[in-house]
């Protein structure tokens, strides 16, 4: 006997785009993770994890399958880091026809950054 088809038709897309990887998680509205991926994990090694090519076969790995198991429909998207696979990511989700109805950016800025350098003295 099958089990039933959970269908979650509202989600939420997190990309972290970093300068060595591109991680994706997509998760239900209250936040509870239901699939996730990574260019690492879509078979790319070494430098070739950091290209937007890697961003977007990551990405259209990880949403055709909540697609094909939850019947995913909608979507927010929070895009984190400064990394090469951001832009690909989002054009990636775009082609898969889901409907986007945020995108925001969730990069944290230092407000003071890092400690600075002593005075000079003369």
């Amino acid at each position: 006997m099958a089990a039933k088809k959970r269908t979650i038709k509202f989600g939420k897309i997190y990309i972290s785009a970093s300068f060595n990887n591109t991680l994706i998680t997509i998760t239900d509205e209250e936040g509870g993770v239901i699939n996730w991926g990574s260019a690492g994990a879509s078979g790319f090694k070494g430098t070739r994890k950091s290209t937007p090519y890697a961003a977007t076969t990551a990405v259209e790995k990880v949403i055709n399958e909540a697609k094909e198991k939850f019947d995913l429909k909608e979507v927010e998207i929070y895009v984190k880091g400064p990394g090469p696979g951001r832009d690909a990511a989002l054009r990636a989700i775009k082609a898969a026809k889901m409907k986007i109805s945020l995108i925001a950016d969730i990069t944290p800025i230092p407000h003071n950054g890092p400690r600075q350098k002593k005075k000079r003295r003369v």
